[in-house]
């Protein structure tokens, strides 16, 4: 399988640490496959944390950002107590949506088990699709490269 250019990394990319907890794994000791996914959504509220605005900040303007689609793709598993780094870039900034990429490589020897990326709406608490407020607009476009 060739390499996927929608999935590559950009700077500023974020970088967070989890360990695998038991209860992520099946019973083979092996990540279960949606917990990707939750990894993915930790990454991505601390990167949104330390680089931009938390989500409660945005919360606090009245929106918030669903995943209305996602991509995993999954090369090397993920076992019982294996030390993960996530790494996410917000790779795409529009009116309405935004789109992050994670890589997740086991520490202890470097390999990439899983890429992927989430896009997000803006929706108001009503569920209404809105623009993003301004101030939210650019704290994220000071993050990402492609700002249409």
């Amino acid at each position: 399988m060739k390499a996927d250019k929608s999935l590559e990394m950009q700077e500023p990319l974020y970088r967070h640490r989890c360990r695998v907890i038991y209860g992520d794994t099946d019973s083979g000791g092996v990540v279960y496959y949606a917990n990707y996914l939750r990894y993915f959504e930790a990454a991505r509220t601390e990167f949104m944390r330390a680089l931009a605005l938390s989500y409660k900040e945005i919360e606090e303007q009245g929106f918030i950002l669903p995943v209305v689609e996602c991509h995993v793709r999954y090369k090397a598993s993920a076992r019982y107590d294996d030390l993960l780094l996530i790494e996410t870039c917000l790779v795409e900034v529009k009116s309405r949506t935004c789109r992050f990429n994670y890589r997740i490589i086991r520490e202890n020897d470097g390999k990439i088990l899983v890429q992927g990326y989430t896009a997000h709406a803006v929706v108001d608490f009503d569920g209404r699709l809105t623009k993003f407020p301004a101030v939210v607009l650019d704290a994220l476009r000071n993050q990402s490269m492609d700002v249409s």
